[in-house]
């Protein structure tokens, strides 16, 4: 499983009236909107307040979660999650942040873009997409999962992948201590969240078939509603991702994360349980493109 703005949402600070964001210093990611969805006017989740025992039990949960993605998502590919060497220290050009006037990817398959550019934007793209959908709620779903995984991973990855992602995700251990039913569904009343916010990406190595991409975005997961155990979170991550270009597209190989860059959070009001539940409903996810 995989999982992982400065205003704690979205993906990125700086969002211009078309819809593309931008963080500055970074070689980046924009964000376009799907078709017919909207979300200007939203503004950043509200950090929930928790006494010491929820917040005991959410910090349990989320340090589960972390050892599960590496269980079922590293397997024997190893790495520190530092994301290896290459430019990722030194200073972006002026041009990192720029438009390319290359078109977004508009390809799809099934749920998850496809047909990405072969190049360093392309990569990123993907990288960045990927992202989103390995930490989506969908995962949690078996037939749902199954697909995610041939979609994103190499075909020589996806077999051994989709053995060890179905031990994870159906562990009654692990779905009972994140709250959820033996079928991975939430119990009645409640509402699971489970979304990946890419905030910006960057090439760590390319070498025109094969690239690194390391990606930099939150995660909010926990379940919505009166009576939560586990209440919505966010945490961040960064993910970098081994691709390889198979097939006329860029497919996950392998890939590592590690913990933060994490901004400090702002001093807001906990949303009450009812808004953050609607909050996951209204707001659609996004489609990523340089």
């Amino acid at each position: 499983m995989s999982l992982g703005d400065e205003n704690g949402y979205g993906s990125g600070s700086g969002r211009t009236d078309d819809g593309y964001s931008t963080i500055g210093g970074t070689r980046q990611t924009r964000t376009r909107l799907p078709d017919g969805e909207g979300g200007d006017g939203y503004t950043a989740p509200r950090r929930p307040a928790r006494n010491s025992r929820s917040l005991v039990t959410v910090v349990g949960v989320v340090v589960l979660l972390i050892a599960a993605i590496a269980f079922a998502n590293m397997g024997g590919g190893g790495g520190d999650g530092s994301g290896g060497s290459g430019n990722g220290g030194s200073k972006p050009d002026s041009s990192s942040t720029a438009a390319t006037g290359t078109k977004p990817v508009t390809g799809k398959n099934g749920s998850i873009p496809s047909g990405f550019a072969h190049d360093e934007q392309g990569a990123q793209s993907a990288a960045a997409n990927y992202s989103v959908a390995l930490g989506s709620a969908d995962m949690f779903d078996k037939t749902s999962r199954r697909a995610i995984v041939t979609a994103v991973y190499a075909p020589a990855v996806a077999a051994a992948r989709q053995g060890d992602l179905d031990k994870v995700y159906s562990g009654q251990d692990f779905l009972t201590s994140i709250g959820l039913n033996a079928d991975g569904t939430a119990p009645s009343g409640l509402t699971f969240i489970s979304r990946s916010n890419p905030a910006g990406t960057k090439i760590v190595k390319f070498n025109g078939d094969t690239a690194s991409v390391a990606v930099w975005y939150s995660a909010l997961f926990g379940l919505a509603g009166e009576g939560s155990k586990n209440p919505v979170s966010e945490s961040w991550f960064t993910n970098t991702f081994d691709l390889a270009w198979i097939d006329g597209d860029w497919k996950i190989t392998d890939f590592t994360q590690k913990d933060g860059p994490t901004p400090v959070g702002r001093d807001q009001a906990a949303s009450p349980a009812e808004e953050m539940a609607n909050a996951v409903e209204e707001f659609g996810g996004f489609t990523y493109a340089r």
